[in-house]
C-alpha cells in the first residue's frame, strides 16, 4: 500500500511539472526565470502532502486534502481564481449556459428537511405536480432528512432522461411521485413587457449563453408587437457571466465599429479590444438602464460601455466594480481552473474594478481604491466619469431599507409558509399586477404566526448595546443612568408594535409570496414593478425628455441627494 501511494504522488508530480513547463513554454524568458522557485516548491508540496497521508495519526481524504491546499493558494490571488472538481462541473455549467439537468425547482432548509420552495413553470418538477411547501422526505428510496441543500441540489441533479422516486409530505400526507429528469434551461430573461406611454422593459439576470439573442427576440417582439418608443434594461443584481454576452448586448444599442471593451493582462493574448460586429438592433432608441450595488462585471461592461458612449442613461445606486476578466483553462481528470487573467476598460480608458488583489492590507485584507487615487476620464460626449469604483449612475437613486421585522419574517419563511397555506384556501386571486393583501388577510397573518419565534434585534439597539459597553467602561453610567434607561425605553423596539408600524413592508413581502405561488417567475417581476420606485422614476424620466437629453449632453447637473447611499 505504502509504496502504491509513492507511486501515484510521484505520478502527480510529474504530471504538474509537465503541465508547468507546458505552460511556461507558451510564455517570455522571465517565466523561465521562475522555473526554479516553481519546481522547488512543487516538490515540497507533494513531499509534505505524500508524508501526511503516510504517517498522519488518523485517515486522510487525498481528495480533499489536496483541493483544500489548492482553495487556500488560490485564496491568496482573488476570490474569482478558483479550482473546479470535476464533482462540481455541473455547477459551472450551470452558471455559464444556464442549463442544467434536474428536475426544475428551487428548494430552502426548513428545520430538519429540504422543501420545495418554487418550481420552474413548464419544467419536470412542475409537470409532475410538486408544489411550494412540498416536502421532501425519501428519493429513490432513502430519507433525506438533515440533508443540506446542496446535497439536495446534487441528488435532484443528474442526467436527462433518467429518473427519480421522490416521497413528499402534504397536508399531513406522505405522496410518492417519479419525476423524469430534463434538460433546464433557465432564461435569462425572465421578463419583458410594455409599461405606459410605449416604455418597453426588460429584466436580464445572468449572462450566461445567448442571453444576447434572448434580449435581440426580446426587443424584437415589442417592436414587432407594440408601439416601442423607448426601453428600460434592468440589471439590477445581475452578477455577470460571459464578456462576450455583454459585447453582444451592447452591440444592440451602437454602431458597428464601436469599441465596447477592451482587456489588458500580462500575456499577450488578453490584449485585446472588442468591437461592436453587427449592425445596431436601433442605435437612437432612447435607453435607461437600472443598476445597483448587486451589478456586477458583465453588467458593468454593458452599464460602463452605454454610459461612455452616451448612448444610456444610468440610473440607481454605484455598481459593484469588478473590472476582472476571468478565463476557464481545462485540466487533468475532467476538472477546470477559472484564472484572473487581465482587467476590462470601458470605451473612455477606466477600469471600474474597486477593491486592489494586488496590494493587502497587513491583516491579509483588501482595500478599495481611495477617492483620491481615482482617475477622471471623459465620456464621447465630454462628461467626467471616474475609474476604480463600480458605474456611479447618472441619476443617483437611494436605496429603500426593509425594516428589520420584515425581514426576520421573511427569513424565518413565516410569510412563504403562510403563502402555502393561502394558496390552498384560495385557488384563485387577481392578476400579479393588480394583487393586494387585505387588512383582513393582514390580521389572518398575524394570527398565523403568533406565538411563533420572530425575536430580533435592530441595528440601533446593537448601537446601543455598544454605547452602554463604552459608558460602563469609562465609569460615566452613575451620572449618566437616568438619561440612559429613559433613551433605552425609546429606541428598543417592541414586536408587536412593529408589526402595525411596518405593516406595509410586511404586507409587500406577503404579496410577493402568494403572487409567486400563482404565477412564478413572470408573476413576482409583474408583482414587483407594480411597487417598484426605480422604474417608476426612469419613466418620470423618459417623460421629461429634455432633462434625458440634457443629461446625455453632459448639460445636466444632478442635485445632492440626501441620504444616497454608494
Amino acid at each position: 500500500m505504502q509504496k502504491l501511494k509513492e507511486f501515484f504522488s510521484a505520478r502527480l508530480k510529474k504530471v504538474l511539472t509537465v503541465i508547468i513547463l507546458s505552460g511556461l513554454a507558451l510564455f517570455t524568458s522571465s517565466y523561465v526565470d521562475d522555473y526554479f522557485a516553481i519546481s522547488k516548491n512543487l516538490e515540497i508540496f507533494t513531499t509534505v502532502f505524500r508524508q501526511v497521508n503516510a504517517y498522519y495519526v488518523d485517515e486522510t481524504k487525498p481528495g480533499e486534502l489536496a483541493k483544500t491546499g489548492i482553495d487556500a493558494m488560490l485564496k491568496n490571488l482573488d476570490p474569482y481564481t478558483t479550482y473546479i472538481p470535476e464533482s462540481e462541473i455541473e455547477d459551472y455549467r450551470f452558471m455559464t449556459t444556464g442549463q442544467y439537468g434536474g428536475i426544475g425547482s428551487l428548494i430552502r432548509k426548513k428545520g430538519e428537511y429540504i422543501v420545495i420552495s418554487e418550481p420552474y413553470e413548464g419544467f419536470a418538477a412542475y409537470k409532475s405536480g410538486l408544489l411550494a411547501g412540498d416536502t421532501l422526505l425519501m428519493v429513490d428510496g432513502k430519507s433525506v432528512k438533515n440533508k443540506k441543500t446542496d446535497e439536495m441540489s446534487k441528488i435532484l441533479k443528474g442526467q436527462p432522461g433518467t429518473s427519480i422516486t421522490v416521497v413528499i409530505k402534504r397536508d399531513g400526507k406522505e405522496i410518492e411521485k417519479k419525476i423524469t429528469r430534463e434538460e433546464i434551461k433557465v432564461k435569462a430573461v425572465p421578463y419583458a413587457g410594455m409599461l405606459e406611454d410605449g416604455i418597453g422593459y426588460i429584466v436580464l439576470t445572468s449572462f450566461t449563453e445567448n442571453c444576447s439573442k434572448e434580449i435581440s427576440d426580446a426587443l424584437d417582439s415589442l417592436k414587432k408587437n407594440h408601439q416601442i418608443k423607448s426601453l428600460i434594461l434592468d440589471l439590477r443584481g445581475n452578477p455577470g457571466g460571459l464578456l462576450h454576452e455583454s459585447v453582444n448586448i451592447a452591440n444592440l444599442f451602437v454602431e458597428k465599429g464601436q469599441e465596447i471593451v477592451s482587456t489588458r493582462g500580462k500575456v499577450t493574448e488578453w490584449q485585446k479590444s472588442y468591437k461592436a460586429l453587427n449592425n445596431a438592433f436601433d442605435k437612437d432608441l432612447p435607453l435607461i438602464v437600472l443598476v445597483n450595488k448587486g451589478s456586477a462585471s458583465a453588467s458593468e461592461i454593458v452599464s460602463g460601455s452605454l454610459q461612455d458612449l452616451d448612448r444610456a442613461v444610468i440610473m440607481g445606486q454605484c455598481t459593484f466594480g469588478k473590472g476582472l476578466v476571468q478565463t476557464t483553462k481545462n485540466l487533468t481528470y475532467n476538472s477546470k481552473l477559472k484564472v484572473t487573467t487581465a482587467k476590462y476598460y470601458v470605451p473612455s480608458g477606466r477600469c471600474i474594478q474597486a477593491l486592489d488583489y494586488s496590494h493587502r492590507n497587513a491583516d491579509g485584507s483588501v482595500g478599495k481604491v481611495a477617492d483620491s487615487l481615482m482617475k477622471a476620464f471623459k465620456t464621447k460626449a465630454g462628461r467626467t466619469v471616474f475609474d476604480g469604483g463600480g458605474i456611479k449612475p447618472d441619476i443617483s437613486i437611494p436605496t429603500t431599507d426593509v425594516s428589520t421585522i420584515a425581514r426576520t419574517l421573511e427569513n424565518k419563511a413565516f410569510t412563504f409558509d403562510f403563502a402555502v397555506q393561502y394558496r390552498k384556501k384560495h385557488p384563485n386571486i387577481a392578476l400579479a399586477k393588480d394583487f393586494r393583501l387585505t387588512d383582513a388577510e393582514y390580521n389572518d397573518f398575524l394570527s398565523f404566526i403568533h406565538g411563533k419565534d420572530y425575536s430580533y434585534v435592530t441595528n440601533t439597539e446593537k448601537v446601543f448595546k455598544d454605547l452602554k459597553k463604552i459608558i460602563e467602561e469609562e465609569q460615566y453610567m452613575d451620572a449618566a443612568n437616568e438619561e440612559y434607561k429613559s433613551l433605552e425605553q425609546k429606541v428598543l423596539h417592541h414586536e408587536q408594535e412593529d408589526l402595525i408600524t411596518f405593516k406595509d413592508d410586511i404586507k409587500k413581502i406577503i404579496e410577493r409570496e402568494i403572487v409567486t405561488q400563482y404565477y412564478y417567475q413572470k408573476g413576482k417581476i409583474q408583482y414587483g414593478l407594480s411597487n417598484d420606485a426605480e422604474v417608476k422614476k426612469a419613466i418620470d424620466l423618459f417623460k421629461d425628455n429634455a432633462k434625458f437629453k440634457s443629461i446625455l449632453a453632459g448639460t445636466y447637473v444632478e442635485p445632492a441627494v440626501e441620504g444616497d447611499k454608494q
